[in-house]
């Protein structure tokens, strides 16, 4: 249970153990972390230091910084789309740690091409309307309403809208790069 005035809830930890099927007693053995400090984190009875979170973080596949932030009291993360233009598409974009959101508007034969935007991404795109074909190096697809694709971000690519389109584009952040 969460106090008040309580910054941060490790409950999460319990719903993560339990999701996995672990005990108690398998999350210390694979953190070295002891059960007594794993129990107390788990019913909010305690804080945890960094290298607690980063050992208890490798169990879930998760960083430090993960853990930190899922234990961070506040629930939701408010952003205002911002609203830009390129080469003939309309964007209102909304961006996060891990994920930006773009909804897009394009009118019949616009294009667009702007690789140095992305990061190591993944990329969806969602067509809501329209029709627009996607071009990467040694693909092409003919995206209708209704249909989506999936693809590395850092590879050339090229939106061409083949009508009057609306289409939302995700990127997120591949995990675990070095």
């Amino acid at each position: 249970m969460v106090k008040p005035n309580q910054i941060f809830d490790f409950t999460f930890l319990r719903e993560f153990r339990k999701r996995d099927g672990m005990t108690l007693e398998a999350v210390s053995g694979k953190s070295g972390v002891s059960i007594a400090v794993i129990s107390k984190l788990e019913r909010n009875q305690t804080t945890a230091e960094l290298e607690t979170l980063y050992k208890l973080g490798r169990v879930f596949g998760l960083t430090a910084t993960d853990m930190l932030a899922l234990a961070e009291s506040r629930i939701a993360h408010r952003k205002e789309a911002v609203a830009y233009h390129s080469e003939g598409f309309r964007f209102q974009r909304i961006a996060y740690a891990n994920a930006s959101c773009y909804l897009a508007e394009a009118e019949a034969g616009a294009i667009v091409s702007r690789p140095e935007i992305h990061e190591d991404d993944y990329e969806i795109c969602w067509i809501f309307d329209g029709k627009i074909r996607l071009t990467l190096p040694h693909e092409h697809y003919l995206l209708e309403r209704g249909m989506s694709v999936q693809f590395d971000a850092v590879q050339e690519h090229t939106y061409e809208a083949m009508e009057n389109s609306r289409m939302v584009i995700i990127h997120i952040r591949k995990a675990n790069r070095f």
